[in-house]
């Protein structure tokens, strides 16, 4: 009876949490590839769906300045090559401010990649590529953007696995536009799988990626201009993010190590002089 009243209890409190997420339309909106898209849970999850007519996208009702901007997400699994989930940050124009990761899609058995990239005016090629310690096909992770005036930090399930500090002091470019949040599922065979080589099967399409988690703690901008999104009224702003704490850049240094599989400041084919940024 108790064991039984305590599964009671523990399910009710799931209802509960479930009944209090935010859905999907009150922060976000399809932008593409509408008959892709699949609501579930009354709104509280998405599916992006994607076949050899279309992918499909959705993002944020509104542009941000600022924040810690998280989602949920569970990519497409089995045969996925060619594929790419992304959720990323992004301004609008050519000179545009972008974040990014992209899940790379792999042959079944082969681990994704997970790679991040940093976009200034419109000037990106900053890569980076970790492999994930778990399958990401089969759960829901979450994936999470800090973004204020001292740094930028990629998490997985609360585990730094990058920062992109701001060294504007040293000519380094730094994201300041407003940007809106975007997830999309779209086929990358060109580049995605082996530099291009491993293209889509499309005999495993749709491929299905599924979102939860819609709530956002960002500064709202009504314009392009984001300078009051550094205010220290907004917690994210505050000093505890300027830096990764100790136990943080433990993790970090961690990933850093045992995880990246490319890493653009350490590409001397590429960059033969060190980017300012790396140094």
């Amino acid at each position: 009876m108790g064991s039984q009243f305590f599964i009671f209890l523990l399910l009710l409190a799931v209802q509960g949490k479930m009944d209090r997420e935010t859905s999907f339309d009150q922060n976000y909106e399809v932008i593409w590839g509408d008959d892709h898209v699949v609501f579930l849970n009354q709104g509280k999850e998405i599916q992006l769906t994607m076949d050899n007519s279309s992918g499909s996208g959705f993002g944020s009702k509104m542009a941000y300045g600022s924040g810690l901007f998280n989602m949920r997400i569970k990519v497409p699994n089995r045969n996925s090559a060619g594929v790419v989930t992304a959720y990323y940050l992004s301004s609008e124009g050519s000179k545009h401010d972008e974040l990014d990761f992209e899940f790379l899609g792999n042959r079944e058995g082969k681990p994704y990649r997970l790679q991040t990239n940093v976009f200034v005016d419109g000037q990106g090629n900053r890569e980076q590529r970790i492999r994930l310690w778990f399958d990401p096909t089969a759960d829901f992770h979450n994936y999470r953007i800090l973004w204020n005036q001292h740094q930028i930090v990629f998490y997985v399930d609360n585990v730094p696995i990058r920062v992109f500090k701001n060294k504007t002091n040293i000519g380094v470019g730094y994201p300041s536009k407003a940007m809106q949040i975007q997830a999309t599922l779209w086929d990358a065979e060109s580049w995605a799988t082996n530099g291009g080589k491993t293209k889509t099967d499309w005999l495993y399409a749709p491929f299905k990626a599924n979102f939860q988690g819609f709530d956002v703690s960002g500064c709202q901008v009504l314009t392009s201009n984001a300078k009051n999104c550094s205010s220290d009224n907004f917690w994210w702003n505050r000093q505890k993010f300027w830096h990764l704490d100790p136990v943080r850049l433990s993790q970090y240094e961690r990933i850093k190590h045992k995880y990246t599989t490319y890493d653009y400041c350490t590409d001397r084919k590429r960059y033969p002089q060190i980017p300012l940024e790396c140094l």
